[in-house]
């Protein structure tokens, strides 16, 4: 049965029903396509899986930001108006303010960890209120990242005084701004071009965006992740619920498999994006340098102070869901 194709204001993304056997589905995300960055690589490896299942899935994949702004993916997918999306989760938080959990400074630490806390409570909770507003995760992905500057290296709390910086979301920005540094709001997407305005001094965000934006032909200094990796925020695949809910029963059970596919690829590229990190910023001449666990704990100090205060008392269960996370050894 061939596809019928729906259109609304911005085109409904999924043609064809849960009766339909030519289904094409739409996915989108923010980062440059085809260039190596393991985000992207997710989507496309779904979208090959799909394909090869023979059960009537195609995907189309609109990277680089173009069908939908990189912040506008949240609605666009709980809406069902992309069905398929890789998203930084904390970029969802002022609808939904629990999640800045998934981007608290400190709270994660390392990947193993990070795989750990997939199957947590915590994760339970976060899920949760992914699922009522609409989507689902098709896979889980925690990335670590660091600083970049381009004035001084980022490393203790006074190093980035004075600085205007990129925090991915509020639980770093009210960190940043507890140690002195101003702040500048924008997707990483826009990382580069701030910096070389003269907008921002520098940012933190992930391994992956490090690289894939090319941010080392306008930073003096990377902080990379190391041992005492300060930030790691949780970039899912995520799908809209109508869309999933349209399909029939052998379609789902492919894209959960390629979903899960996805997922262990992920899991075993995460830590070779650090040394990935690492030496392409050495290689573009610029000097790197890693956070000692004394100048980690002065952070964490802060972070305590500010947004993990702030987080428990603003946010219904905020208290719980610290407390879930770090329950998780």
């Amino acid at each position: 049965m061939k596809s019928i194709l729906m259109s609304a204001v911005c085109g409904l993304a999924l043609t064809g029903t849960a009766l339909a056997q030519d289904v094409t589905l739409k996915a989108s995300h923010q980062w440059p396509g085809g260039k190596g960055d393991v985000r992207d690589e997710m989507v496309q490896m779904i979208g090959k899986e799909i394909a090869a299942a023979n059960v009537g899935l195609a995907m189309q994949v609109f990277p680089g930001e173009s069908l939908f702004k990189a912040k506008d993916q949240w609605g666009a997918v709980t809406k069902g108006q992309v069905d398929i999306t890789a998203f930084p989760l904390d970029y969802a938080s002022g609808r939904h303010p629990e999640f800045s959990a998934t981007l608290m400074p400190g709270l994660v630490g390392s990947h193993e960890r990070a795989t750990r806390l997939n199957d947590s409570p915590f994760m339970d909770e976060i899920k949760k209120s992914i699922d009522e507003a609409g989507a689902m995760v098709l896979s889980d992905a925690w990335l670590a990242g660091g600083f970049v500057s381009s004035k001084n290296c980022i490393t203790t709390p006074e190093s980035a005084k004075g600085q205007t910086l990129r925090a991915a979301g509020p639980a770093f920005e009210e960190m940043l701004v507890g140690a002195g540094a101003s702040i500048a709001s924008m997707p990483s997407s826009e990382i580069y071009t701030g910096i070389q305005q003269n907008v921002l001094d520098g940012a933190n965000t992930s391994s992956g965006s490090l690289v894939s934006y090319r941010i080392y032909e306008v930073a003096k200094c990377l902080t990379a992740p190391g041992e005492n990796a300060l930030w790691f925020m949780y970039e899912p695949i995520l799908m809209s619920k109508r869309s999933f809910d349209r399909l029939n029963e052998e379609q789902q059970k492919a894209l959960l498999a390629a979903g899960q596919k996805a997922e262990d690829y992920f899991a075993g590229e995460a830590k070779k994006l650090d040394g990935e990190l690492i030496e392409v910023y050495k290689k573009a001449g610029v000097e790197v340098t890693e956070m000692s666990k004394e100048n980690y704990d002065a952070w964490l100090k802060i972070a305590k102070e500010t947004s993990y205060k702030n987080f428990a008392e603003k946010v219904p269960n905020g208290q719980k869901l610290i407390d879930d996370a770090l329950a998780v050894q």
